[in-house]
This record gives C-alpha cells, sequence and structure tokens, in this order.
C-alpha cells in the first residue's frame, strides 16, 4: 500500500498541475481572481484535473486493466465528487470569506487557497478510490 500511495501522489502531482494551469489560464484570460468567478474556475479547473485523475490512478497506480467500465467510473465520480465539494468549498471560504492574509496579491492567495483545498482532500480521495473504486476484486 506504501508504494501505491506513493503512486497516487505522484498522479496527483500531475493532476495538481493540470488544476492550476487550468485555473491560471480562466485567471490570466479573464483577470478574475476572487468572487463567484474564481469558484466557477476552480470548478472548471477541478474537473479537467478529475477525469485526468481517473485514468492514470485507474492504469498506473490501482493497475486495473481494460476499457472504462460504468460502474467503476460511477464509484470514481462519487468519490470525486465529494472531493470536489470539498476542494472547492475549502478555496472558496478561503479566497473569499478569509481573504489575503498580510500583503498577500489577491492571485497568490487564490493559489495559496486552491494549494490547502488539493492537500485536504488528498487522503479522501486515496483511500476512497482504494477501498471503493479500484479494490480488489
Amino acid at each position: 500500500m506504501f508504494f501505491q500511495f506513493i503512486k497516487f501522489l505522484c498522479v496527483g502531482l500531475i493532476n495538481t498541475g493540470v488544476d492550476f494551469g487550468v485555473l491560471n489560464l480562466l485567471m490570466f484570460l479573464t483577470g478574475i481572481t476572487v468572487g463567484v468567478g474564481y469558484s466557477f474556475f476552480k470548478a472548471i479547473s477541478f474537473t479537467v484535473a478529475v477525469i485526468n485523475s481517473y485514468f492514470l490512478n485507474k492504469r498506473w497506480t490501482f493497475r486495473r486493466e481494460g476499457k472504462m467500465e460504468k460502474k467503476e467510473f460511477t464509484k470514481f465520480l462519487i468519490i470525486s465528487l465529494i472531493a470536489f465539494g470539498i476542494n472547492v468549498s475549502t478555496a472558496s471560504l478561503l479566497v473569499n470569506l478569509i481573504g489575503p492574509i498580510g500583503n498577500i496579491s489577491s492571485y497568490l492567495w487564490a493559489n495559496i487557497s486552491a494549494l490547502a483545498a488539493t492537500a485536504f482532500t488528498t487522503l479522501i480521495n486515496f483511500f476512497g478510490y482504494k477501498y471503493f473504486v479500484f479494490k480488489d476484486k
């Protein structure tokens, strides 16, 4: 399980890059770093990262072969939606209710908040995927 968790963390780093890449692209293109627009962008970036996560975790982390199974993908989406709610809520709470601390720019604070949300949902995802989605049959 230790090496599986290490693989999961590697996939997570890739997914975090996808998440942050999409989020920052949307913020850069629009100039929106707070409010409902930020929450919407965070939802989009998280969704793109989750789709990437399914394929990388299925094939590499949990070594499941074959085509995508509807039941398996549905379970993956359930865990991902729970994590989505926690992730977007955490990031939005930090950005919109707490706001930047000290002289941190809203852009940097948006990224710090997204990172904190990602860290918060890492274990939820791993155990949900391992014991609910990709469990040994």
